[in-house]
């Protein structure tokens, strides 16, 4: 018997399915450029020997990371085919990108140095489960490049979402602002959820020993209220 899957997962891999032949040039994200960029140095200071994509799309990061460090071990997980597919054309092994979602990764406990997502958990109906399997997986740290839904926008329209989340109003506001549903759509970025890393920080900060946040787009010295994009580097040991 066939599992079922939920309209909106439908809706997603049917984009990225259609889209998969132009899906680097549609997402060629610059707040993702400079968050792997951050990472990349981080890999050193972490002395990581492997590291786990989760989300990996076309394979993107793992090439990058191929080419600068190709004695680590670098694997993608991936659950649209298409997409997976242009990744083995563009070099990357079966091996490197494989099928796979965040909800249950395939991987023992700390099997990983580090496991990173891009752009992943605003695709996702619950980002904090996907969060908790990460840093299950990973040995050494965790890596985020990700929304901050709070710090989009015009500054009314931020300081308006700020105020409703500090009241504990925000997630029925956005109920009633899409209709029930809990995702949008549009036509940038497909089908997407209201997330902020900052969701997810209580969680991370529960199993890392440090925490260090960057802006990835303009933003000023507040990124919560500020940053429309923030990575997130959660260090379990050095």
């Amino acid at each position: 018997m066939q599992p079922i899957i939920p309209d909106e997962v439908r809706i997603q891999r049917e984009r990225y399915s259609r889209i998969a032949p132009e899906y680097e040039r549609v997402h060629a994200d610059p707040e993702h450029v400079l968050a792997l960029a951050f990472l990349e140095g981080m890999l050193g200071y972490l002395q990581a020997a492997s590291l786990l994509d989760v989300g990996a799309g076309t394979g993107r990061t793992i090439r990058h990371l191929l080419r600068s460090r190709p004695e680590m071990r670098l694997v993608g997980i991936e659950p649209v085919a298409e997409l997976r597919q242009v990744g083995h054309h563009l070099g990357v092994s079966e091996d490197q990108l494989r099928d796979g979602n965040g909800y249950e990764l395939a991987f023992r406990d700390g099997e990983f140095d580090v496991v990173c997502e891009f752009g992943v958990l605003h695709h996702v109906r619950d980002p904090n489960r996907v969060v908790a399997e990460m840093l299950r997986v990973a040995r050494k740290a965790i890596f985020i490049s990700d929304m901050n839904n709070f710090g989009g926008g015009a500054r009314p329209v931020r300081l308006l979402k700020q105020v409703l989340h500090t009241l504990g109003l925000w997630k029925a506001v956005n109920f009633l602002k899409t209709g029930g549903r809990g995702y949008s759509i549009t036509a940038g970025d497909g089908l997407f959820y209201s997330y902020s890393v900052f969701d997810s920080l209580p969680l991370i900060d529960k199993h890392c020993v440090a925490t260090h946040l960057l802006n990835t787009l303009p933003a000023g010295p507040n990124l919560y209220r500020t940053s429309a994009h923030v990575a997130l580097l959660g260090v379990k040991q050095i």
